[in-house]
């Protein structure tokens, strides 16, 4: 079963914080520069978070994950944006 994430993270240093925003591409659509929605697996989950512990720096950066719930629908109405809307939904299938 997939959950939804919000996975918004604070990193440091430029050279880490472009390994992670290069990894968080591959699970999930960026809403804003340090901030990205997923939709994942529980292994995805754990396999997302090993990639970014890889990355980052722990005692200097921070990730946080939200868990949103199950329903993609509901999670992304859920959000309440003021100013730029976020991008349109990419359809189709994304390999992880």
């Amino acid at each position: 079963m997939r959950r939804c994430y919000l996975v918004c993270y604070d990193i440091c240093n430029p050279k880490r914080l472009r390994h992670v925003h290069k990894t968080m591409k591959g699970y999930g659509e960026p809403w804003q520069y340090s901030v990205f929605f997923c939709n994942l697996k529980e292994i995805d989950l754990v396999r997302m978070q090993a990639d970014l512990k890889d990355k980052m720096d722990i005692k200097k950066d921070q990730v946080l994950i939200i868990d949103l719930g199950i329903n993609e629908e509901q999670s992304r109405q859920s959000a309440i944006i003021i100013g730029e809307p976020l991008p349109e939904l990419e359809t189709g299938t994304i390999v992880i």
